[in-house]
């Protein structure tokens, strides 16, 4: 976890970010806090026998109305809540209401949840919307993101948005770039405070494009209390007394940051230049191997967003993608603190065609040959077959550059054929 010395380092760069201005002013610090879900939206849900129904709005309710209780007491700060009973505010009308503010700082409380029925994923993570370039969803960003269909509203604003779609992400990639700085530091105030205080297991700070939190103007932060479907966490999020905990450390957290700002903002830094993308796209280069993994193999060690590369017999596994230097960074550590020690940043040119060669779609691997029934073979008639070492190798098409070869990898998962290796054939 980024430690408290290097907030304070980088704190220094939020003058040009956050406008000097709205500080100097004498209003109060204002805080918006908005309990994620409501109403018909339960969010995350699990029964328990011997805890009952554990749903995401009630426990985020609860913690956003012990966390303003503590804050209306300090006279310094004045607190908007964007659900204070169980109803469903749309996500338009939650960042509208914060903006109308001029709020200082977005706090959303979510809960967590995992496919699985139960879960071995546990603890807490907070995320900040950064300029993410990665070309997949996350699982947690489809889950948040798909709540803008609720709403009548939000169908309106964002008729266009499909979350399925990389390139829907791609396009918020850098609408909160200059309120980066702030809510990396919030967030890690507050997952600092969860493992210190509270001893939970943080799963750390993370970018990721979220709905409830690009249209904001101001520094925002989405934090997941726990995992529904982790039993140890259900029990302790549904709780009087782990709701004053977290809410605790929330509180903690936002004391902190205020104090950093009124330090901070007394002797303004020049202006600082908003950060321009890179010519080429980064990569973290996890590890090269001959074994094949699967995307849920724990072998990657839980990280996401993997692309695999074949090239010489060897699978490449390479971790994100991205132009801006901040992010390549902010993914290395994600990569080492994963593990992945020896792992570094591969610069790739964009739309670049092989000199000599192509890339093609390793489509399948297997002792045996495919069945002339098979969902593969019925989809890719026109496959290349070779035999190696004892295993049969399936390949289908040739494209000129990684991006082709990706978008159809992406064409081919919309058809159930899962699990296929880009390969890179210099010959």
């Amino acid at each position: 976890m980024t430690s408290f010395k290097f907030y304070n380092k980088i704190f220094f760069l939020l003058t040009f970010f956050i406008g000097l201005s709205h500080y100097y002013s004498q209003k109060k610090f204002t805080v918006v806090l908005d309990a994620g879900h409501g109403g018909s939206d339960i969010g995350a849900n699990r029964n328990y026998p011997d805890i009952g129904s554990v749903q995401e709005k009630n426990v985020t309710l609860g913690i956003v109305l012990k966390l303003g209780r503590m804050l209306e007491k300090n006279k310094d700060y004045k607190i908007i809540y964007t659900r204070k009973i169980d109803e469903y505010p749309s996500l338009t009308s939650r960042t509208t209401l914060a903006n109308r503010s001029k709020a200082d700082l977005f706090i959303s409380v979510h809960v967590n949840s995992s496919p699985s029925r139960s879960a071995t994923a546990q603890g807490t993570e907070t995320f900040v919307q950064g300029p993410n370039q990665n070309k997949a969803n996350l699982d947690v960003a489809k889950a948040e993101n798909d709540v803008i269909f609720l709403d009548e509203k939000d169908k309106e604003n964002f008729a266009s948005y499909n979350p399925n779609s990389p390139e829907s992400l791609i396009a918020l990639k850098i609408q909160q770039s200059k309120y980066l700085e702030a809510s990396l530091i919030i967030g890690g105030l507050v997952e600092e405070n969860f493992v210190k205080k509270d001893k939970r297991m943080s799963r750390g700070v993370k970018q990721e494009n979220l709905h409830v939190l690009r249209m904001n103007a101001m520094p925002s932060i989405l934090i997941e209390t726990g995992f529904v479907n982790n039993y140890d966490d259900a029990h302790y999020i549904s709780t009087e007394e782990g709701q004053q905990a977290i809410a605790e450390s929330i509180y903690n957290a936002i004391v902190s940051y205020k104090k950093l700002v009124d330090r901070n903002v007394k002797e303004p830094e020049p202006e600082k230049p908003v950060e321009q993308p890179l010519k080429n796209d980064f990569r973290i280069l996890l590890m090269s191997t001959p074994n094949k993994y699967t995307s849920e193999d724990p072998a990657l060690k839980g990280l996401k967003y993997i692309l695999p590369i074949k090239e010489n017999g060897f699978y490449k596994y390479y971790y994100g993608t991205t132009n801006y230097a901040s992010v390549r960074d902010i993914n290395l550590k994600t990569a080492k603190d994963a593990g992945f020690r020896n792992s570094m940043a591969i610069s790739f040119v964009p739309n670049q065609a092989l000199g000599m060669g192509y890339y093609t779609l390793e489509v399948y691997a297997g002792k045996d040959k495919l069945d002339s029934r098979s969902t593969i073979m019925k989809t890719l008639p026109d496959m290349v077959r070779n035999k190696e070492n004892g295993i049969f190798y399936y390949t289908s098409g040739k494209y000129r550059t990684l991006e082709e070869a990706v978008n159809a990898q992406k064409e081919l998962e919309s058809k159930g054929i899962t699990n296929t290796v880009i390969e890179k054939k210099l010959k």
